[in-house]
């Protein structure tokens, strides 16, 4: 057997969320749980790295206007692009993801996210939503040439309510289903 069979799945979560905002760094813990146990139910291990990219949003802002990557934002794009698959929790503020969110994937490469699996999960603070919300948001995700799952997940004030009493929610089904779709995309992506 290959030393690649044995080798851990590396998982980068990303949760953009303002401050700390902890709804959306909730919602990315969900999600890199749920992704984990359907790694492990295919006989693989992951390796979770966590960015909270508000935590960048002074160097994003430097690069933005000076063009330089401070060398924690350096290393937060190099987990990204090392990384067999990507969860990406965001707040949706006004129909659009977090501005950090926008910055960070405006950092980026062309085409260093190249065929990425990318599970995408929108916490969103109102119960309506824009029709092509998760559209626009998807779309930032395939400029950069990642590659996300069907599933998106998206959570709002009524979600919260319901996933605190109970597992059976309509958000733990959907986050389920799209971490099986990723735990799917980084397996058929791997050697």
């Amino acid at each position: 057997m290959s030393t690649a069979a044995w080798s851990p799945v590396s998982l980068a979560v990303v949760s953009a969320g303002v401050g700390y905002a902890r709804p959306t760094r909730l919602l990315a813990d969900w999600v890199a749980e749920a992704v984990c146990r359907s790694l492990a139910a295919g006989g693989a291990r992951a390796e979770v790295e966590v960015l909270e990219l508000h935590r960048l949003a002074a160097d994003l802002a430097q690069h933005s206007a000076r063009g330089r990557a401070s060398l924690d934002l350096r290393e937060a794009i190099a987990a990204v692009v090392a990384a067999d698959g990507l969860v990406v929790a965001t707040p949706v503020l006004a129909a659009s993801p977090s501005e950090v969110f926008d910055s960070f994937f405006a950092v980026l490469g062309d085409g260093v996210l190249s065929g990425m699996p990318v599970l995408l999960a929108l916490n969103s603070g109102s119960r309506w939503q824009p029709p092509d919300l998760v559209q626009v948001v998807r779309r930032r995700l395939t400029d950069v040439h990642a590659d996300p799952v069907p599933t998106v997940v998206v959570a709002d004030p009524a979600d919260w309510r319901t996933a605190a009493r109970s597992d059976a929610g309509r958000l733990h089904a959907c986050i389920g289903r799209a971490a099986a779709e990723l735990a799917a995309a980084i397996r058929s992506r791997r050697p």
